[in-house]
This record gives C-alpha cells, structure tokens and sequence, in this order.
C-alpha cells in the first residue's frame, strides 16, 4: 500500500533517485542562490546585464555596509520585530484558551463556532483589502504597528484556534476529570495541566505564525506606508529609485530579513517537530 524505501528498489530506481535528487534540491535552491550572489555584486554588473556571470568584484562588504548604515533597513528590522513578536503572542495565547473551550466543554453551538473560525480561513484575504483599510483609517490605526498587530491577530486565530483544539482533544481527558474531582477551578485546570501538556503544539504554532507574518508583504503594504510603521518586507523596495532598482541591495536585504525566521527555525526545530509529530504514532 505504501511506497517502499528506496534501499529496497531496483538497482535502476536507485541511480535515478540518486541522480535526480540533487537536480531537484539544485533547481529549489536556485533563486535563494541567485539571490545570495547578486548580493556580493557592483552595480555596474546590472548595469552591464551581467546577471548570471562571475562578478566582476567581490562587493558583498560594500552592499551589506550599504544595507545597515546607509539605509533605513535597521528600522524596519525593528518594525517586523514589534509587529512580530506581539502578533505571536496575540494570538498564541487566544488561540490557547479558545481551543481549550472548544475542545474540553460541550455545550450548544460548540461545532457551529468551531467552523466559524475554520471557515474564516478560506475567506480570500484579497476582498478584504478595502474594507479593512477603510477600516484602519476610521480607527485611526492606518499606518501604525498596533494596527498591523491588531489585524495579523485577528487573521490569524483561526488556523492557530484549529490547530490548537485538535491538539488539545487528543490530550488524555482522564487528566482533566481527575483534576476536577479534586475540586480544582477550571482556570487552574487550564493552566497547570492543560497547558503544560501544550508546550510542543506551542512552539510549533510559534514558529509557523513568526513565519507568516513576518514574511508577509501583502498587508505591510496595504496598512502601513514608509518607515515609522513599515516592516522589513516591505521597506526592501525602498532601494527602488525612480527609474531603475538596486538589486544588488535589494539582494542584500532579502538576505538580511530572510535570516531571522530560519534562525527561529533551526532553534526550535526540535520542539516544532515533536509539535507536529505528536499524536501520529499511538
């Protein structure tokens, strides 16, 4: 039923995953290496449709120098990280005690509310554009961290609600009634025995929602405009003049941000594969 190893094909399946393998990885990496090496290029190579040739010299000092002091790039840093980090924990810990509702008390409409926050995901976040802009401006939150915060948490609830009350109805309940018979208060039951148990579901969820929204360009541009509000994301097209861009800074940049959410990746790598993983195999 399921696909053997490959150790236990034919000599033939072997050399082709062999062969193949790296090809792929080489044809994914493409662009992250594409864009690793216009970043230690002069502008002149641009300029000189020297695109995929050697550089002419080495100025990845230069560019990077650029990038950090010449540059408004160490405020938007700052930015993504303010609207990252609160964003994070906005929503993490909401999505904790709705998922904890939803997922230990029965009552009336628990499944009507549950699909609510599920369907909310499919809702394509291109139609709300307008509305919510309209709607930041009338808050007076257009252009503003808090107002990028805000919205990030409400967008993002749901998927972390959904994963956070499956993870939950897959903890043992005994837990739970036996704290009860014990007469303990059910924000005690949430707290000292619910959400120990969710450390590995908490810091998988942390590191997919670091990713998302800081990656996200989409309404870094349509909520926020220059570099009081801006993140990382969206001030990399700052080195875009008038009438040509610096791709060898704009390089540079997206190599800069790009660093934080793998860093965060390879630190948590370990507890947000266990978070993932748990519960497959009984």
């Amino acid at each position: 039923m399921f696909p053997a190893p490959i150790q236990k094909r034919s000599q033939a399946a072997q050399i082709t995953y062999q062969t193949f393998l790296p090809l792929a990885l080489l044809l994914w990496l493409a662009p992250l290496l594409a864009v690793a090496i216009f970043s230690i290029k002069p502008d002149a190579d641009f300029v000189n449709a020297n695109y995929w040739g050697w550089p002419t010299s080495f100025e990845g000092a230069v560019n990077y120098g650029k990038v950090f002091f010449d540059s408004d790039m160490p405020r938007y840093l700052l930015n993504s990280v303010l609207i990252t980090v609160p964003t994070v924990i906005g929503a993490v810990a909401l999505s904790s005690m709705t998922g904890f509702a939803l997922g230990i008390y029965k009552f009336r409409s628990n499944l009507w509310i549950f699909f609510m926050f599920v369907a909310g995901n499919f809702v394509p976040f291109q139609i709300l554009m307008v509305p919510v802009r309209d709607l930041t401006l009338d808050l007076g939150l257009y252009n503003t961290k808090t107002g990028l915060v805000l919205f990030h948490i409400a967008f993002q609830t749901g998927f972390c609600t959904l994963f956070m009350r499956n993870f939950i109805r897959a903890l043992p309940f005994e837990l739970i009634e036996a704290a009860r018979v014990e007469g303990v208060a059910e924000w005690r039951i949430f707290w000292y025995v619910v959400l120990p148990l969710m450390k590995p579901a908490l810091a998988a969820l942390s590191v997919l929602i670091f990713t998302f929204i800081w990656n996200d360009y989409f309404w870094a541009v349509v909520l926020t405009q220059g570099a009081e509000s801006q993140p990382v994301t969206a001030g990399i097209t700052s080195f875009n003049a008038q009438y040509r861009a610096a791709y060898h800074l704009m390089s540079a940049g997206s190599i800069v941000a790009a660093i934080p959410p793998v860093a965060m990746f390879f630190l948590m790598q370990k507890h947000f594969i266990a978070g993932l993983t748990l519960g497959a195999v009984k």
